[in-house]
């Protein structure tokens, strides 16, 4: 079956018991990565390491990068052919921590709830399997339990 048709058929058949499911998931998602990206996770590498990519773009760099093209290239071989400029000389001094994109975006867009809320909109096609999942057992313990009719 469809995926959009299994939406239909379970909220059709658990109606309110479905939604209540999926808020309580999105809120957990959303208190799981407030925390997360209070306590400095970078949250751009986490997707990373789980084959998704956020898509944001930070002081107008893009992720992912376009690959170049045959002029970029052409420029790249040329420029190694020169001298190094003193600009590009490795400088003396205190080593800086690898660079974390998520603070830097929770410093320019408003903060971690914002952050936090755009990741749990990135990450709809994880909760919809788990509300899903989750909503026939839930379901049948609230009618277990006569807090709903089955």
């Amino acid at each position: 079956m469809e995926f959009s048709g299994r939406i239909k058929q379970l909220v059709k058949k658990y109606g309110k018991v479905a939604v209540g499911v999926h808020i309580s998931v999105s809120c957990a998602s959303v208190a799981g990565l407030y925390v997360a990206i209070n306590n400095n996770v970078d949250v751009e590498a986490v997707f990373r390491r789980f084959g998704m990519s956020p898509g944001v773009a930070v002081g107008g760099e893009a992720s992912p990068a376009p690959a170049p093209g045959p002029a970029a290239r052409d420029e790249a071989l040329r420029d190694a052919a020169l001298p190094p400029r003193p600009s590009d000389a490795p400088q003396e001094g205190p080593e800086r921590p690898p660079r974390n994109r998520t603070m830097e975006l929770v410093a320019s867009s408003g903060g971690a709830l914002t952050l936090a809320l755009l990741c749990n909109k990135a990450l709809l096609p994880v909760r919809i399997p788990i509300t899903i999942a989750l909503t026939p057992p839930i379901a049948r313990a609230l009618s277990r339990w006569r807090l709903v009719k089955s």
